[in-house]
């Protein structure tokens, strides 16, 4: 109830039930929520139905009142609980007053519905207040009673239950074992004070588990994946590999390759070791005839006083001792001769004059005692006139070679070594190396430091090395071609001058010699020899000796300011 007015719960119900309900009490002010009077249930009461065991069923009005006071009474008696503690009875109803609200008090038992002047009452719920006087007279209903009605249009719906009245906990007394469990209490969230529950265990996260299993996994993978891709990287492979390969017997080689110049000429190229004079080197040679001749540079050779000075290690591997036959500095060459050695390979020479700038060479020596050291290259210039040696300091060591100039790498070693054509054949004995920031010179001779190669070597040309060498194994020494004069070495001039005076005050010009029988006088300025351009002495000197003795040469000079030619054979001079 709020504020004597009801509050309305519907829901449907079938008709006999909402035949059953009362209609509710009037105010008796004739200001009430609903104008309309209730309907009156039906006249003839319906059949009753059999009572439940366990249900106490009163008759209403005053008759009904006092025999559940007298039943209440002995109730309370028999239980002995009193009128103070026990279930309070109703209140009787003054006589003459309107019968009260029917109820109903239910006990265990099956349930059943209502007898329709009954009400449901709930037991512990306070007594309704007593209705005022019903008029004797009451109007009928507009219309039959509808069983989807719902208020304010028809009767109100069963009372709902009203919900449990909340009551804080009573307290729990403490457990008698402190160190026990704590007892097991129902959660109330009113509730205040009381034991805390001790926190459920911590439960462990399959989650996390999952991950970290993934992890483990996923390192071990990781490892042993990387092992298996290094072993295929290193190896190839997990199974041995075996590559094809071509059949050993495909060694043929065109005689001119460098593979086929270099077999052909290698069984006759030597290495030689010279002791003498408190020092030793290392150069180069080759066999000249089957007499055991061999051709290499003089500064090779140089330093040895006897046989036993100079050994002789062929491309077999096979040793033997040399003696010297004879050598000459101005050539720069010298020719040694081993005897009990069989099996000699002498090297076929060939004809420098045919040599053309650009051709390709094969150089083969010892460089750095390396030996059967094999280089090619091309002929990069001819009739370079260059000079070597000079450590004595009086020129009686100093060599002029009109040379051949190559880019074959030719280092310290390879000096008295072969230069070859495209046939195997020799054109050329390696002599000197063009040193970076120097003025040129020998390989092993040409200073205190061993320069390597940058590409500039020269070689003196097979023409010049066979006549001298002819000449040593002939006579033990060599002849110079020579035009009887004496050079002016510091002039600065272009050309070579004529000196005023000879060596030790004697004249310039050698009376009764090549040059004093073709005109030439002191002061004059050689220019040209065979219509080559001469540039200084020395490359006079190397112009000339380019020529055997006996040969005619045209020299082309200048006398007051004019230029002359004359002509002249070559005499010759005994070497050194």
């Amino acid at each position: 109830m709020n504020n004597g007015k009801p509050n309305w719960w519907s829901r449907p119900s079938s008709a006999p039930e909402a035949a059953r309900i009362p209609a509710p009490p009037s105010s008796g002010d004739g200001d009430g929520d609903f104008p309309l009077p209730a309907p009156h249930p039906p006249t003839t009461p319906p059949a009753q139905a059999p009572e439940p065991a366990g249900t106490d069923l009163r008759a209403a009005g005053p008759a009904g009142a006092e025999a559940r006071a007298a039943e209440a009474e002995a109730e309370a008696e028999t239980t002995g609980t009193g009128t103070g503690t026990g279930p309070q009875a109703p209140e009787p109803v003054a006589a003459g007053s309107p019968d009260p609200a029917p109820s109903v008090v239910l006990t265990k038992g099956e349930p059943r519905d209502p007898a329709p002047e009954e009400v449901p009452h709930v037991q512990d719920q306070a007594p309704a207040p007593a209705p005022q006087a019903q008029p004797q007279t009451q109007a009928q209903p507009l219309h039959a009673p509808d069983e989807y009605r719902t208020p304010p249009y028809g009767e109100p719906g069963p009372w709902a239950p009203a919900p449990p009245v909340q009551r804080p906990p009573a307290p729990v007394p403490p457990h008698p074992h402190p160190q026990g469990p704590a007892p097991w209490t129902q959660y109330d969230p009113w509730g205040v004070g009381g034991p805390a529950l001790p926190p459920p265990p911590a439960k462990k996260s399959r989650r996390g588990l999952a991950v970290a299993g993934a992890l483990v996994f996923a390192l071990i993978t990781g490892v042993i994946g990387g092992g298996i891709g290094a072993y295929v990287e290193r190896n190839g492979g997990l199974t041995t590999v075996e590559l094809p390969q071509s059949d050993a017997k495909d060694t043929g080689r065109a005689p001119e390759s460098v593979a086929g110049i270099a077999a052909s000429a290698l069984p006759g190229v030597v290495t030689l070791h010279v002791r003498g004079g408190g020092s030793s080197g290392t150069g180069t040679g080759f066999v000249l005839d089957t007499k055991g001749h061999i051709l290499t540079n003089n500064h090779v050779v140089d330093g040895a006083r006897s046989s036993a000075d100079i050994s002789v290690t062929f491309s077999s591997g096979e040793t033997a001792r040399a003696k010297l036959v004879g050598k000459d500095t101005g050539y720069d060459l010298a020719v040694v001769q081993v005897t009990g050695v069989s099996g000699l390979k002498p090297l076929p020479l060939g004809n420098s004059d045919g040599v053309r700038v650009g051709d390709p060479v094969v150089a083969i020596g010892a460089p750095f005692d390396l030996s059967n050291t094999v280089t090619s290259g091309i002929i990069s210039a001819k009739e370079r006139p260059i000079t070597a040696g000079g450590e004595k300091g009086d020129g009686s060591d100093v060599s002029y070679v009109d040379a051949l100039q190559t880019d074959a790498p030719i280092n310290p070693g390879n000096s008295g070594g072969p230069l070859l054509d495209s046939k195997a054949r020799v054109i050329g004995i390696n002599s000197a190396i063009r040193a970076a920031g120097g003025s040129g010179g020998d390989g092993e001779g040409g200073g205190a430091s061993q320069p390597g190669s940058i590409g500039l070597g020269f070689a003196i040309p097979i023409n010049q090395g066979k006549r001298v060498a002819e000449e040593l194994i002939n006579t033990g020494k060599a002849t110079h071609p020579v035009i009887g004069v004496s050079l002016d070495m510091q002039y600065s001039g272009d050309g070579a001058r004529v000196g005023q005076k000879g060596k030790d005050g004697t004249a310039s010009v050698t009376p009764g010699g090549p040059a004093a029988k073709a005109g030439l006088r002191p002061g004059d300025v050689i220019t040209k020899v065979d219509g080559q351009r001469v540039h200084n002495g020395e490359e006079l000197i190397v112009k000339i000796r380019a020529h055997r003795p006996g040969d005619r040469l045209e020299l082309t000079l200048e006398r007051d300011g004019k230029e002359l030619t004359k002509t002249l054979t070559l005499g010759s001079s005994q070497g050194t």
